[in-house]
């Protein structure tokens, strides 16, 4: 079997008449909304970017090199922005993230000894997005070889995890959950189309979709989980993010993990990747959850704890949806993107920044929870799909 490295180095021959950098895509029209509402979105992702920039690090990197998924968002989230003043900056955090490329295709820093490793899944995952987003030439290899990691890094021994994702496969246990297997499929889905640029005769490298799809199924509170579970998503099997509950009595009483919003639009957009349609039950009943506990004024069911990632994960759920409203519980519609674009861009720091106060999820990172909120932001607004 051809190695990964032996991979890339054909791969690169392939390219090597493609090597020339480009810049980043042009901008993209904001959705139609009040023109004072559009100048104050895109006025904020402009600043964010800016502030991003500045908060680069001599050799490219962002926050902390270890963790090159952080560098990563913040390349998304310049990419997103399609303003041409920062392609010296994303070509910079694009060489760093070339230079964390591991033998095995993975795209992380080894951390031997920690838990969870070098985060493995999550950081490659992340990055090939990163990587994709920025239209540049020369990077298939790159991203080749991230497709075929991922794909080799999928939970497929027979337990409760199977067809998940958890941090790192070097784990000597089975482990999955819902944040890093939505953003394997997330990346996946969206870099598909790199699979017809592999040399002839290389494997194709995908994820088993149906394995995947029964994971993020079982993540689901189905109808028997309590009204307040009923449709939406848990963190992984047996993790209590947001705790748990007993419900029914007697000999029916059980344990139920409880729903939460962050968790609840990750599987929303697993789902979606796996093409399931608006219509299908399992769908509706989810945005039925996201309706019925609609706040943008914490992550529900875990208050303030990771609000930016919350508010980074519905943006891009809901634009794959391709909902421009979703039913009020209470009656009306609920305009997403205004709301979100609104309540996102309220909670910018003078400096350009965000910050979560709640440590939780490393959220008072100002770079991870500033990359989460230009997404978001350029997300609803319509500026990236």
């Amino acid at each position: 079997m051809r190695s990964i490295s032996s991979l890339i180095v054909s791969t690169t021959a392939l390219f090597a008449a493609a090597q020339t950098t480009t810049p980043s895509p042009a901008p993209v029209p904001i959705k139609e909304k009040d023109p004072a509402a559009k100048e104050e979105v895109a006025a904020a992702v402009a600043k964010g970017v800016k502030w991003l920039a500045e908060n680069q690090k001599e050799d490219g990197s962002f926050s902390n090199p270890q963790f090159p998924a952080l560098t990563g968002l913040a390349i998304w989230a310049m990419a997103g922005s399609g303003d041409p003043q920062y392609a010296p900056n994303i070509e910079r955090g694009v060489k760093f993230l070339q230079g964390c490329v591991q033998p095995d295709g993975g795209i992380y820093a080894p951390i031997p000894g920690r838990k969870g490793g070098g985060l493995a899944t999550y950081n490659t995952s992340i990055c090939l997005i990163a990587l994709h987003s920025t239209g540049r030439n020369g990077l298939e290899p790159v991203m080749l070889g991230a497709r075929s990691f991922l794909a080799e890094s999928q939970e497929m021994e027979n337990s409760e995890y199977r067809g998940g994702f958890g941090y790192d496969r070097e784990n000597d246990r089975a482990y999955a959950d819902m944040m890093n297997t939505h953003f394997v499929l997330d990346a996946m889905r969206r870099t598909q189309a790199l699979e017809d640029l592999r040399p002839e005769g290389s494997k194709r490298a995908d994820i088993a979709w149906d394995a995947a799809l029964d994971f993020v199924l079982k993540m689901q509170n189905d109808a028997n989980s309590g009204t307040n579970n009923a449709g939406g998503f848990f963190y992984a099997p047996g993790d209590a993010k947001a705790g748990s509950e007993k419900i029914g009595s007697g000999e029916k009483e059980r344990v139920v993990l409880r729903s939460y919003g962050s968790i609840t639009y990750a599987g929303l957009l697993s789902m979606l990747h796996s093409k399931l349609s608006k219509s299908d039950p399992r769908v509706t009943s989810a945005i039925d959850w996201a309706s019925k506990y609609w706040t943008l004024e914490e992550n529900p069911g875990m208050g303030d704890q990771g609000l930016y990632f919350f508010y980074n994960v519905m943006a891009r759920a809901m634009s794959a949806s391709k909902l421009e409203t979703i039913p009020r519980a209470d009656g009306g519609d609920i305009k997403w993107r205004e709301e979100v674009t609104a309540k996102v861009a309220s909670l910018m720091q003078k400096d350009g920044s965000w910050i979560n106060k709640n440590g939780r999820f490393w959220e008072n990172d100002p770079v991870l929870s500033t990359a989460y909120s230009v997404l978001a932001l350029e997300f609803a607004s319509g500026m990236a799909d």
